[in-house]
């Protein structure tokens, strides 16, 4: 038997029936219960400018949430969104404020939406090791805080050593400018990795080459790394019985060169 016949040849209660049926199909079909909610439905709850907004949606996004109950942002503004459970959502808008920055005699405001100065300041690029701050860094944030930022100790300390190392002088060397820590005028004179036992082996223990210097150790230490204008860069790694004081002989390659180089009095830069 046809559908139409059945509800022609029968009583106005299948009509009914089949009425419900369709209409109840037509409600599983679209996503809604017989309370006319949506199954993916969930309650949002904003808070902004102290006050509280809920609704319920089937949106996701936060920004189209925030839009639809009327809530604007600003560029510098900021929300968090906390998932309280899979019905239930919490979305707290952060609105920015003026604060103003002070740090080395310069002032610099801005517009932040961040909770606590620390987080402000590294919003701004400061390195939170480097520096301490008035009000302190855990303090909230507030419109038209003043924050004054100083080097924190191990900074100041960082900044002085490097004063120090810029104040120490420098000589121009065949590998740039290099700073140092003394300069001696002495007495030079030259040999060969040859000479003497003729081992080629220095008081400290390496071979005799060019680039290699014997000095006297009561005025440049063994192991330091000097420049001799005209020679080069080399290391203080041997001793003489005649280097005594203000005298330096330095290590050929080849006798003709040493020959050439003679007697002669250098500058010796002991290098940092």
């Amino acid at each position: 038997m046809s559908l139409t016949k059945w509800i022609i040849g029968n009583t106005k209660e299948k009509k009914l029936i089949l009425c419900l049926m369709l209409a109840l199909m037509m409600l599983l079909t679209t996503g809604f219960t017989r309370t006319s909610i949506p199954t993916n439905m969930h309650q949002v709850s904003i808070h902004v400018d102290g006050r509280t907004i809920t609704t319920n949606t089937t949106h996701t996004s936060p920004e189209f949430v925030l839009a639809r109950a009327g809530v604007k942002l600003s560029a510098n503004d900021e929300f968090h969104l906390q998932k309280v459970d899979d019905k239930k959502t919490e979305i707290t808008v952060y609105r920015a404020v003026p604060v103003t920055v002070s740090y080395h005699g310069q002032k610099k405001e801005f517009m932040t939406s961040k909770q606590t100065v620390g987080d402000a300041l590294i919003e701004q690029g400061y390195n939170l090791e480097d520096v301490e701050a008035a009000p302190g860094l855990d303090a909230k944030i507030q419109e038209n805080l003043d924050i004054e930022v100083r080097d924190s100790a191990a900074k100041q300390q960082v900044l002085a050593i490097q004063r120090e190392e810029q104040r120490k002088p420098s000589v121009q060397t065949e590998s740039g400018m290099m700073r140092y820590r003394a300069v001696y005028m002495m007495e030079a004179t030259a040999y060969l990795p040859t000479d003497g036992s003729g081992s080629g082996l220095t008081a400290m223990g390496i071979m005799a080459a060019r680039g290699v210097v014997a000095v006297d150790p009561q005025v440049i230490p063994l192991g330091s790394r000097v420049y001799i204008p005209g020679y080069g860069i080399a290391i203080a790694a041997d001793t003489g019985g005649a280097i005594v004081g203000d005298r330096i002989d330095l290590c050929m390659e080849s006798y003709g060169e040493a020959m050439n180089f003679g007697r002669r009095n250098v500058e010796v830069y002991v290098l940092d």
